[in-house]
């Protein structure tokens, strides 16, 4: 990225580190938005970063050079939360109009639908793709979680559950956890009808769940909750390993949170604004960037760089201050 993002090399030669978390700083940053940014994504094998704002705009990114390459406006049915399909310019997002919340698989490239998944009857708050299939699946505040394949217009399967739910797929495709109402289900993704293989508690926090998600190599989970708590877990024992706590957030707000690459390190957002970082291995807090912002900004690390990035009233690509790390890097 111009001004600082790193590049194949240097992903590669600099381990993430508690001094390099330390060190990061704002980058680059877009402050043209005229809404707070509710969703983004990476695409997992292109440069690309996909927005999406209560200006009712999708926004796509090439962060290799930070610019941003298209805008596209969903004025009728507004835009909440969006995400890559397998294609680069392709992505499916969720409405925000309070009357329609159909999903929708819609080109970047054309700024055209190529398909309405319609079945949930109150906005859709959770949206996982699986990386390897078609499939994607999707958790609404009707309280059902919804099975979809890309290439059909009707859900391939329903669940019901007792709470707004969080879900996720593994990065393999082959389970998917919904979490509700104080504890994350396990689901084989070829037996979900079956139900849940696993059901794993995390400490008794019964707050709304906000975010479930795995590590990029399996082994790990975390849920984040309202009442501003993130944990993390076992994903094959379900051991809880660590909860981290910030500020609470609203009931119309979502806290963030997101493992790095190699699954050391937690960053979350918090209900004042603020963005944290903790070692799972220590379980202590590794750093801290408060914020004059009192919402939780969205949070994403970006795959195998050392940069993550906040999406709040503006969009902002956080990466190492490489002179505070010179001294660093040459006692290494």
């Amino acid at each position: 990225m111009a001004g600082g993002q790193t590049d194949g090399e240097d992903k590669v030669s600099l381990e993430l580190t508690e001094e390099i978390i330390q060190s990061m700083e704002v980058g680059m940053a877009f402050r043209d938005y005229n809404g707070r940014i509710s969703s983004m994504d990476f695409h997992r094998t292109s440069n690309y970063l996909v927005t999406a704002s209560d200006d009712e705009s999708i926004r796509l990114y090439d962060v290799s050079n930070a610019t941003c390459l298209k805008t596209i406006n969903s004025k009728k049915y507004g835009v909440d939360l969006v995400s890559f399909t397998s294609h680069p310019t392709t992505v499916i997002y969720s409405s925000k109009n309070g009357w329609d919340e159909s999903l929708r698989l819609l080109s970047l490239h054309d700024n055209k639908y190529l398909r309405y998944f319609k079945g949930h009857h109150d906005r859709v708050v959770s949206l996982s793709l699986c990386a390897r299939t078609e499939c994607f699946i999707s958790g609404s505040l009707d309280r059902t979680v919804l099975l979809w394949d890309q290439r059909a217009d009707k859900c391939q399967g329903l669940l019901r559950v007792k709470g707004r739910p969080a879900t996720a797929y593994d990065d393999q495709g082959l389970v998917f956890a919904v979490a509700f109402g104080g504890s994350i289900r396990m689901f084989d993704s070829r037996n979900y009808e079956k139900g849940p293989y696993e059901i794993f508690s995390v400490g008794g926090d019964v707050s709304d769940a906000n975010v479930v998600k795995f590590s990029n190599d399996g082994r790990l989970m975390l849920l984040t909750t309202k009442d501003g708590r993130i944990h993390v877990l076992d994903s094959f024992r379900g051991t809880l390993l660590g909860t981290y706590n910030v500020k609470p957030v609203s009931s119309d707000s979502t806290l963030e949170a997101s493992f790095s690459p190699e699954g050391m390190f937690v960053i979350s957002g918090s209900g004042d604004g603020s963005v944290y970082a903790w070692s799972i291995r220590s379980g202590k807090e590794v750093a801290s960037w408060l914020s004059t912002e009192n919402n939780p900004p969205v949070i994403k690390w970006a795959p195998g760089s050392l940069m993550f990035v906040t999406g709040s009233s503006e969009l902002s690509f956080w990466i190492p201050d490489l002179s505070k790390l010179a001294a660093y890097i040459g006692r290494k």
